[in-house]
């Protein structure tokens, strides 16, 4: 987001944050989340998907709740109005091609609107069946979901992938497929989009998913101080605060502005000064000595915790305006003594996420299958999560080698970490030697991040590879 269109969503959630507090607060949420997701969708290079991308956003979001909500929840007159609302917001965007509106709710000029009704057809009539269902939904159906979410998360952050999705689609639409690019097809907010639904879905797979209405859900999925940024919210959490207001509303605007401000300054005064002399692919190539090298890669360790903790504040700022708080993301982490203790401040929500839906039942699965020790089963777990974690960022070598990065540190960390409690366990150690090895804790562990950045910067591992050479004076 610019700050041009931060300073817009400002203006249009405090005077909603009063207004929700009055009347239609689920329903105005969900208008208002629909239209921005529209407008902050980037314009894209093939025609008509920078509208057709929102309509699949909010599309995938309904079928799932279909797929995902009790019998009796798909039938309340509330999130039947809630279906309608949705479609007439569509419609009403796909109307403003044929008025002057000059592109001032949308990328560009919306498709024709027989194409609009059609895809709308085609969710309404999905979600209808999925409807129709005297029970909840089946096992099968449900990883059938799953399944599509994770399909077009991989064709999205695979270069190779995208590139084929993009000439696809350029054929079908009647433009030059020889001018696509793996880069055309910029959906924005489908990360965070994907990790939420697939939240409800495995939280329906095993009984936890409280009741929501399709209102409500939808709220939750396309909020938009949290739809391109983050933080990933749990739906119950998320929730309990749409339908019950904390605080004062005059509180929420003192809190918001204060957290807004704070983001604001992180994200254009320190995260883009930092920018100018950060380490990216074009000045590890300049850079000729280890000292230069090591001033490249401190300051994109810092403009990335800036410009991500930045936004983080952001949204979290936006939200308290509407009397909502969204999770925090980010806790100091480069102040932290161990790897474990960084996992666990840094983009929270998504390391929270990951030891919820994979990491935990992974441990399970191979503790059940008894073949491997338990170091192993430690080392293994570590590695494939953070590996997964890596490719939540793109699918490219480089980010696997980032994850594998943090994997080993993990691991080592965790059987230092055994063995030192087991040999200091009688040691008295004075507060000043405490606080030294504190510090010296630190400075690895912030060193430690500091080095993997270098693979998620710098796309070609080889390169990646080069540069740590010449941080140790080595090339």
């Amino acid at each position: 987001m610019t700050i041009t269109q931060i300073a817009i969503l400002a203006f249009v959630a405090i005077p909603l944050g009063w207004l929700t507090r009055k009347w239609q607060r689920v329903n105005l949420l969900l208008i208002i989340s629909i239209l921005i997701i529209f407008w902050l969708q980037p314009a894209l290079p093939l025609r008509y998907l920078d509208f057709f991308l929102p309509t699949l956003s909010i599309g995938l979001t309904v079928l799932t709740w279909a797929l995902t909500a009790s019998p009796e929840v798909r039938h309340q007159k509330e999130s039947k109005t809630s279906a309608v609302i949705t479609l007439c917001v569509i419609f009403f965007l796909a109307t403003t091609r044929y008025l002057n509106f000059d592109n001032f709710l949308t990328p560009t000029r919306p498709p024709p609107i027989g194409q609009v009704l059609f895809l709308l057809a085609i969710f309404v009539v999905g979600t209808f069946l999925l409807a129709r269902q005297k029970s909840s939904s089946s096992n099968t159906l449900l990883w059938a979901g799953f399944t599509v979410l994770v399909i077009l998360f991989i064709i999205l952050k695979t270069p190779a992938l995208a590139l084929i999705a993009s000439r696809g689609w350029r054929l079908f639409i009647g433009q030059n497929a020889s001018l696509a690019s793996s880069s055309d097809i910029y959906w924005l907010g489908y990360s965070y989009l994907a990790f939420r639904l697939i939240h409800t879905i495995r939280d329906r797979q095993s009984g936890r998913l409280p009741d929501v209405a399709l209102g409500e859900y939808l709220t939750y999925v396309i909020f938009f101080p949290s739809f391109s940024v983050g933080p990933i919210d749990r739906v119950e959490r998320f929730i309990k605060g749409l339908r019950q207001l904390e605080s004062a509303y005059s509180d929420d605007i003192l809190v918001g502005g204060q957290r807004l401000v704070v983001g604001l300054f992180k994200k254009f005064v320190i995260a883009d000064s930092l920018a100018m002399i950060a380490l990216n692919p074009l000045s590890a190539t300049q850079a000729q000595s280890p000292l230069g090298a090591w001033v490249l890669l401190y300051a994109y360790a810092f403009q990335i915790f800036f410009d991500f903790s930045g936004y983080t504040d952001i949204a979290i700022g936006l939200a308290q305006f509407l009397g909502i708080s969204l999770p925090e993301n980010f806790k100091q982490p480069y102040r932290k003594s161990n790897l474990t203790l960084f996992w666990n401040s840094w983009h929270i929500t998504l390391t929270q996420w990951f030891r919820a839906y994979f990491f935990n039942p992974f441990v399970r699965a191979l503790r059940k299958s008894r073949k491997l020790s338990a170091g192993m089963m430690i080392l293994v777990s570590q590695l494939v999560t953070m590996s997964l974690i890596g490719l939540w960022h793109g699918v490219m070598w480089s980010f696997v080698l980032w994850g594998l990065w943090h994997g080993i540190g993990l691991f080592v960390q965790n059987r230092w970490s055994g063995w030192a409690k087991t040999r200091l366990a009688g040691a008295s150690l004075s507060t000043r030697t405490r606080r030294i090895l504190s510090l010296l804790g630190i400075a690895l562990t912030f060193n430690y991040v500091a080095l993997g950045w270098v693979w998620f910067v710098l796309p070609n591992p080889s390169q990646g590879w080069q540069f740590i050479l010449l941080l140790f004076g080595g090339a």
